[in-house]
């Protein structure tokens, strides 16, 4: 690690602590050459599969994208923000566990929705309304119902 008022390549970790429910790990380093104390912080870069949209094109995974999806349907729903971070590890995690390098936008569609099946049945309706692009009320009427059951 450089040390960033110097430039010395030598630099020693003096405490690691992990962070961010152990995704990440703090590092307090020192550099040998100024003495200069510093902290950084790592994580594991962990590879998202390519998505594939319905329309056939690709596009990188963009995880912005998940958490509005989310975020919009649970709008003044009462769900702790920590509730909504979980759920987006679970979804990034099962993406990842497909060990697949492409994913359709109907698997990641889908997984939202079991999601939101567990976090808020209200939104989960309203995500459900969106992405199966309900026509009437009759639609809402049976997605309530398999959700009844």
């Amino acid at each position: 690690m450089h040390c960033p008022f110097c430039s010395e390549n030598e630099t020693k970790v003096i405490d690691s602590r992990l962070v961010a429910d152990g995704h990440q790990v703090r590092r307090r380093r020192q550099c040998i050459a100024c003495n200069e104390r510093f902290t950084t912080f790592e994580s594991a870069e962990l590879v998202m599969p390519k998505v594939i949209k319905s329309n056939g094109n690709r596009e990188p995974f963009n995880e912005d994208k998940l958490a509005n999806g989310l975020h919009r349907a649970l709008e003044k729903r009462p769900v702790s923000a920590d509730a909504v971070e979980l759920s987006l590890s679970m979804i990034k995690s099962k993406l990842r566990a497909t060990g697949e390098r492409e994913v359709s936008s109907d698997m990641i569609g889908n997984l939202v929705m079991d999601q939101l099946k567990e976090l808020d049945k209200v939104a989960y309706i309203r995500f459900a309304s969106v992405y199966r692009s309900f026509e009437d009320i009759k639609e809402f009427g049976e997605e309530i119902a398999r959700l009844e059951d």
